[in-house]
């Protein structure tokens, strides 16, 4: 290497090393992959092998997220959590956490603008190779949340990122930091919030046949998002009536206005408590969507979710609301052998206590029926899914293969519309793949 490569190798260097505030940039598999590959291409061995497989190691890694080096960084600024961000929904930042930001800024722009064929091209010389070694890259990544284009866009052409102070403060306040700007839908595992990358993309517009129990959840859902206090809200109702998946459209129709979605199972109910205090005080609106819920007596997870929906001495938070699902009107078993008799002499008020798990459900601000689908409703869902789908068949044999396919699968629900029309469209491309052939 020429002594101009060396130094700009120990400028590099240099400037991961005086990071103030964004030092999590380097703490992630590509980070450190990148300053491995510096450190093997500043202190190469007698064959440079360490530097070879310093630069595979860098390449595996972009290969595997399918993500650029220089995305990678933009991205890294934007969910970065560290004082300057958490503390930018303050009105009057303190000078020196300003400072900070524009010096770590700069040093940024120094990574972004070391290419991937830089890289290569000083690996080519420290390893003696005849060739440049291939060199990672992909068209630029689709956005999924698309608050963060502009400024992305900005990044990618800005002359010098310490312009973009004011910029990155306004989106920080607005939309967070860390997981939360980086995830729409999340799932809550082992005392801990994991981002879900793929979540699914079900639409409001595919939903039809419960019109008046689906207009009112997203009522109470602008609400949510206008930073009233809205409702918490039980989905009762048969099996494959589409309960869950109204949930989750909600998300995809109001996610660049702020709105995540956290699933939280059963057996992580006791942290619910904690979950409902975690997010309190973020900016963005929360939906905890609790799926399939039914509890036994004594259950703790019953208790924990009580405690959530009447509240303590703490105020409830504004940004945060409960939609449970269940196929059970009171969520809690009930037996016969529940019912007080007159030899039943172990409790004085007995029907008390019956009266506190039958009324458990009452503690929802909003309960939301979905009856059975009739056959009319059922193949309303049906004629609906297909029209999306731009499926060309009758009328009358669509009725018909429909009526055959509830009679012989689940009976008739939206999710049994749902399954028959994904087998039509994958028989139907089956069938015109075999017509071109």
């Amino acid at each position: 290497m020429n002594n101009q490569a060396i130094e700009s190798v120990q400028f590099l260097q240099r400037q991961a090393a005086s990071l103030l505030l964004y030092q999590s940039v380097f703490e992630g598999e590509v980070g450190k992959a990148f300053l491995n590959l510096l450190q093997a291409i500043r202190y190469p061995n007698a064959e440079a092998r360490d530097c070879l497989q310093a630069y595979g190691d860098f390449f595996k890694i972009l290969a595997t997220k399918n993500q650029n080096w220089e995305e990678y960084l933009i991205s890294q600024i934007l969910t970065s959590e560290n004082p300057f961000s958490d503390r930018s929904r303050l009105e009057n930042l303190p000078t020196a956490l300003i400072s900070a930001a524009k010096h770590d800024l700069r040093a940024l722009q120094s990574f972004h603008e070391c290419s991937v064929a830089t890289l290569g091209e000083w690996v080519q010389s420290v390893a003696h190779l005849p060739i440049l070694p291939v060199v990672w890259y992909t068209e630029q990544q689709k956005i999924e949340i698309n608050e963060q284009l502009p400024l992305i866009e900005k990044l990618r052409t800005l002359s010098d990122w310490t312009d973009a102070v004011e910029d990155l403060t306004a989106f920080y306040r607005q939309y967070g930091t860390g997981i939360f700007a980086e995830y729409k839908a999340f799932r809550w595992q082992q005392g801990e919030l994991e981002g879900i990358r793929y979540p699914d993309k079900v639409k409001l517009s595919e939903l039809v046949a419960y019109e008046s129990p689906k207009q009112t959840l997203i009522k109470n859902t602008e609400i949510l998002l206008s930073g009233q206090l809205a409702l918490n809200v039980l989905l009762y109702g048969s099996r494959g009536s589409g309960k869950s998946s109204l949930v989750k459209a909600l998300l995809n129709e109001y996610a660049h206005r702020n709105l995540r979605l956290i699933e939280v199972a059963k057996s992580e109910l006791k942290y619910l408590p904690q979950i409902v205090e975690y997010l309190r005080n973020k900016p963005q609106k929360f939906i905890i969507f609790v799926d399939d819920l039914s509890f036994e007596e004594d259950d703790d997870a019953f208790k924990a979710l009580k405690v959530v929906l009447e509240g303590t001495i703490t105020a409830r938070p504004t940004n945060v609301v409960v939609y449970a699902t269940s196929n059970r009107r009171h969520l809690i078993r009930e037996f016969f052998a529940d019912r007080p008799l007159p030899k039943d002499a172990d409790e004085v008020n007995s029907w008390d206590t019956l009266q506190e798990k039958l009324s458990f459900s009452d503690r929802f601000g909003l309960t939301l029926t979905f009856e059975p689908a009739s056959q009319k409703a059922y193949l309303q869902i049906v004629r609906h899914l297909v029209k999306l789908t731009n499926i060309e068949i009758s009328t009358e044999e669509l009725n018909n293969r429909a009526l055959q396919w509830a009679t012989r699968h689940n009976g008739r629900s939206g999710r049994t519309a749902r399954q028959f029309v994904d087998f039509l469209r994958a028989e139907n491309t089956i069938a015109q793949n075999e017509t071109e052939e």
